[in-house]
Parts: structure tokens; C-alpha cells; sequence
């Protein structure tokens, strides 16, 4: 049965995911932190934290899409390997998708596959927040500890566009750096970013930590 396989892979992508998140992290604190190293360094390795930033987003697409297909193939959701495949086709295109718009993201079509990129992330937290409330599936047979689950995945979603909308702060200020040259205000910008930012990617890992509690839990 593939279904023990799919759910040892669910739990590899969020060692995953965690490892990514830490790395970025450590990354840009130190890219926020460096007043002193050329300009041109700094960008060079901030570009690499948008790189390393990817792979986060694979997680989410892939824990997006193992998980629906374990909960079909356990019977939680209707159709059983059927559905499961669907998720697995859909996991594929969505990734392929990701892809695409991180490499065309400095092109002219980048702001507008960013924007569907961000859409859709809406569609699939109020999905998530459906489907844990009972207004989508609510005969499926679904246990409680699995809806709570969906529910914060959808919070961890919900802190990572949290994340992104305390970044706005730094992509305008260092869009001033790059055309201008860092000042001691410019640089104290990017550090208050930082933790703004940081504070947010904590309370994301909180919502993870819940998951993990309540995936081995399982509370009737």
C-alpha cells in the first residue's frame, strides 16, 4: 500500500520546509545585519535567499498535495486512489507552475504570474478554512483532529502572506540602496523589517508545532 510511503514523505517535507525556513532566516539576518560589507555583496547574497526562499514553496505545494491524497487513500475524503492520483497530477502542476514563476519573475510577465501565484494561495487557505469549518464536505467522513489540522495549515498560509507583507518594507528600501547606496537609515529600515518579519515566522512555526502535536495526538 502506497499510503504509509506518501505519509513518511508528508513527514520528510516538513523537515524539509523547517530547514529551509531556518536557512533563509539565518541568511538574511545576516544580509540585514552587514553595514559594512559592499553593497554589491549584500545584494548577491539577498538574491540567494530569494532563491532559497523556492524551496519553501515547493514544500507548501508538495504538503498541499501529499496531504489531500493520504487523507483519500485512509478514506477520509471520497474516492478513494482516484482522488488520491487527482491531488498527485494537481501537486505536479502546481509545481511546475511555482517554477515558472520564479524564473520569469524579473520578466514582463512576472508581476502578473505573481499575482495569480498569490490568488491562488487565497483560494486554497479559504479551501482549507471551508473544509475544517464543515462547509465543504462536511458529510465526509473526516475526524475532528484532521479538520483542526486544515484549519492551521490554513493559520501557517495565512503568516506566511504575513511575512510577505512585512517584506514590502525592505524590497522598497533596498530598491533605494541599490540606486542610491545604503545610509544609516536605509540600513536601520532593513533591520526593523527583519524582525517584523522574523516575529511573523515565529508565530508560523508555533502553527507548525500545533500540527505536529496534533497529527501524533489525534484528540477525539
Amino acid at each position: 500500500m502506497i499510503a504509509p510511503w506518501l505519509l513518511a514523505a508528508h513527514i520528510a517535507v516538513l523537515g524539509y520546509w523547517l530547514g529551509s525556513e531556518f536557512v533563509i532566516n539565518s541568511t538574511y539576518r545576516y544580509v540585514s545585519y552587514s553595514d559594512h560589507m559592499p553593497f554589491e555583496e549584500r545584494s548577491r547574497l539577498m538574491e540567494h535567499v530569494m532563491h532559497v526562499d523556492q524551496h519553501v514553496r515547493y514544500a507548501l505545494v508538495l504538503q498541499a498535495s501529499l496531504g489531500p491524497a493520504i487523507a483519500a487513500l485512509y478514506g477520509y475524503i471520497p474516492g478513494g486512489e482516484s482522488t488520491a492520483i487527482g491531488f498527485g497530477v494537481f501537486g505536479a502542476l502546481w509545481f511546475g507552475f511555482v517554477e515558472l514563476v520564479h524564473r520569469l519573475r524579473h520578466s514582463g510577465i512576472g508581476k502578473t504570474l505573481g499575482a495569480i501565484d498569490r490568488g491562488s494561495r487565497y483560494v486554497l487557505m479559504a479551501a482549507l478554512v471551508g473544509t475544517a469549518m464543515g462547509l465543504i464536505g462536511g458529510a465526509w467522513p473526516m475526524p475532528e483532529w484532521l479538520r483542526w489540522k486544515l484549519a492551521l495549515f490554513a493559520c501557517v498560509m495565512m503568516c506566511g502572506v504575513g511575512i510577505r507583507l512585512a517584506l514590502i518594507a525592505h524590497f522598497r528600501t533596498w530598491a533605494v540602496m541599490a540606486r542610491e547606496g545604503p545610509t544609516d537609515e536605509t540600513n536601520a529600515i532593513i533591520k526593523r523589517t527583519y524582525v517584523r518579519a522574523t516575529s511573523v515566522l515565529l508565530l508560523l512555526w508555533v502553527f507548525i508545532a500545533a500540527i505536529t502535536v496534533i497529527s501524533i495526538w489525534k484528540p477525539a
